[in-house]
């Protein structure tokens, strides 16, 4: 369902945007929906990824590999021996 909304705009501003929007076959209304709509959905998609981005943050990153071996038994003077 499409709501109409009232809009106050300089004259001048009023008549430039109505010939920008006249050389792309549109109309201002039409060019100023289609401009909130993906203002919209760029928000929306930034808070889907923020989201999982946080939720891949309170989960353990495994880089993968094998236990690293203790700083004692790295040291150890009698196994090099």
């Amino acid at each position: 369902m499409k709501q109409n909304i009232t809009l106050a705009l300089d004259k001048q501003v009023l008549k430039r945007a109505r010939a920008y929007a006249g050389r792309r076959g549109t109309s201002v209304s039409a060019m100023l929906a289609e401009e909130l709509r993906r203002m919209v959905e760029a928000e929306m998609a930034y808070e889907a990824g923020k989201a999982r981005a946080l939720a891949q943050l309170s989960a353990p990153f495994r880089l993968g590999g094998a236990k690293m071996t203790s700083r004692e038994a790295l040291h150890d003077r009698q196994a090099l021996r």
